[in-house]
């Protein structure tokens, strides 16, 4: 469904636009709950500590997560995976990592790597898959303190095998982190059953929530050093930050009016996610079908059948990405994305380092008939 005239198709980027109730909660907690949470006993200052926790139990309650402590709220899914590796990870240690991570990944690697981490990389395939016994050689090759991969890739939409890459960091002793900003909202999730020791989502992309909050679950009784030091409402004399879950980890004051919009977004998943699911599949079958018989283009990923994120990227054999993406704002505004999604690894892996793609990102809200408009755009712009 076009809004403002727009077809928007960057949902991978960021969902838009926020479902009514997300707005709603926005708006209450800037208006009815202005104090700050966890600090003051006075009613606007109780009422956005109630907002934070209500949030907190929805989210978990969405993720599969028992414990609501255990969820934690980030600026965002980048400064969450900064917290997971530089937490876990020491000079000395050794990680595995595939050939298809986000930047967000590999440039707080790269840091770490200067300091003496080990960084050892599994090559993904043409498609973006990684094989799990690929990893399992990997790990099982040296001393290893933690395996990390994307769940869902923001360039092939490709789906990585999380479960059995939990089975095999286990098995060496290590812990598996897992980057969900792809998954988280369009997949049903149970972070339990899945078996991540760390998983940090994206507030702001299938969740459907506001920017400025991301999600980190740690698994109960796993050590992770906090990146920040600071306020945290409470035994303020000591010089230490205090060693309970979430406060460890949630120094000086929190985005209220960003988290209650999360809390909102949650619970509306709860009702609709199932529904949104199916639809978000159905439509990135009809969009790749269409694409498939556009001559010049290939879609990047795993091929029509094989279950994928909501994410459909192309490279043309003779017009630039970034003039596709260009000619379908401008004349038929249509946005999408173009170039190298912050994920030149991906880009790497699939033979597009030097072109960038088209990514077309599908999310709530997207129809049937804005798939057909952008494929009737892409037949003109490639004719």
């Amino acid at each position: 469904m076009a809004h403002d005239g727009i077809i928007y198709l960057d949902h991978s980027a960021t969902s838009w636009p926020k479902p009514p109730e997300v707005v709603d909660a926005v708006v209450d907690a800037l208006t009815r709950a202005g104090g700050n949470p966890h600090r003051g006993a006075h009613s606007l200052a109780l009422a956005a500590s109630r907002l934070i926790l209500e949030s907190r139990s929805s989210v978990a309650e969405l993720l599969g997560v028992r414990d609501p402590r255990d969820v934690i709220f980030v600026p965002g899914c980048t400064y969450g995976l900064n917290l997971a590796l530089k937490g876990v990870l020491r000079r000395g240690d050794r990680v595995v990592v595939s050939s298809v991570e986000h930047n967000a990944v590999t440039r707080p690697l790269a840091r770490l790597a200067g300091s003496g981490v080990k960084v050892v990389t599994v090559d993904a395939d043409s498609a973006g898959l990684v094989d799990a016994d690929d990893v399992e050689a990997a790990v099982m090759s040296g001393a290893t303190t933690a395996v990390v991969c994307q769940h869902a890739s923001n360039v092939t939409g490709a789906i990585q095998p999380v479960g059995d890459l939990a089975d095999i960091a286990h098995a060496a002793g290590a812990v598996l982190i897992v980057d969900g900003a792809q998954a988280t909202g369009h997949m049903k999730l149970d972070l339990e059953a899945l078996g991540a020791d760390i998983y940090v989502a994206s507030g702001h992309k299938g969740l459907l929530g506001p920017q400025g909050v991301g999600v980190l679950y740690i698994k109960p009784g796993l050590e992770v050093r906090e990146l920040i030091q600071g306020g945290s409402g409470g035994q303020s004399e000591n010089p230490a930050m205090p060693v309970e879950r979430p406060d460890r980890y949630e120094a000086g004051t929190l985005p209220t009016p960003a988290i209650a919009g999360l809390g909102a977004a949650a619970r509306l998943l709860a009702v609709e996610q199932e529904r949104l699911i199916d639809e978000e599949q159905r439509l990135v079958r009809l969009l790749m079908e269409g694409l498939s018989k556009i001559p010049g283009l290939r879609i990047l990923g795993p091929s029509l059948g094989v279950e994928r994120a909501p994410v459909v990227s192309v490279v043309h054999d003779r017009i630039a990405a970034d003039r596709i993406a260009y000619e379908l704002d401008a004349k038929y505004k249509i946005a999408v994305r173009a170039g190298l999604h912050c994920a030149p690894w991906a880009h790497r892996t699939t033979d597009t380092l030097l072109t960038g793609a088209v990514r077309f990102g599908i999310g709530r809200g997207v129809s049937a008939s804005d798939i057909d408009q952008a494929l009737h755009a892409m037949s003109e712009i490639c004719s």
